[in-house]
């Protein structure tokens, strides 16, 4: 959930961080904050009809563990909704180059992205597919550098374009 910056705007009423300064900037952004981690959900079974994941697939310890997770807390037929920075796309490179840098300078914590994997959208499908999902739908933006966009980018069907791919399955 992190600050709840999309969350709030979405609708979303309850989200997950392990954090408690995150935490405390989406409760005043109007969203539930529960303490925990994707890989051990604090929710009981079929809780959800819908789960949203923005960007935090990058920072998971254990993804096939978080998604199985996801799938155990949603209801039958129930939507995951998966958004995240495609390591192969331009911007996916870029912060995988920038991995090890803070500021120029070579840390020993390896900067901002330091820990961070990056998936492609095949081994997105690959994890979701391997959780129980299935009728996996891509739409992607950000076709240019987030920097020099001069205006808004309009999503497409698909992936392997875009930087920010959006996935969305059902539970089966």
């Amino acid at each position: 959930m992190g600050t709840g910056r999309f969350a709030a705007p979405l609708g979303v009423s309850v989200g997950l961080d392990p954090s408690l300064p995150m935490m405390a900037v989406a409760l005043k952004r109007g969203v539930l904050c529960v303490r925990g981690v994707a890989e051990q959900l604090p929710f009981r079974d079929g809780a959800f009809d819908l789960l949203l994941m923005v960007t935090v697939d990058f920072l998971l310890r254990e993804r096939a563990v978080a998604f199985q997770e996801a799938e155990r807390v949603l209801a039958p037929g129930g939507s995951i909704v998966v958004a995240f920075i495609d390591r192969d796309s331009p911007l996916g490179r870029r912060y995988e180059a920038e991995k090890g840098r803070d500021g120029g300078k070579e840390d020993d914590r390896g900067g901002f992205y330091g820990d961070a994997r990056f998936l492609s959208s095949e081994e997105m499908a690959s994890l979701l597919e391997g959780a129980g999902f299935g009728d996996l739908v891509f739409a992607e933006t950000l076709f240019s550098e987030p920097e020099d966009m001069i205006y808004l980018e309009p999503p497409i069907p698909g992936c392997g374009r875009g930087s920010f791919v959006v996935v969305r399955g059902e539970r089966l």
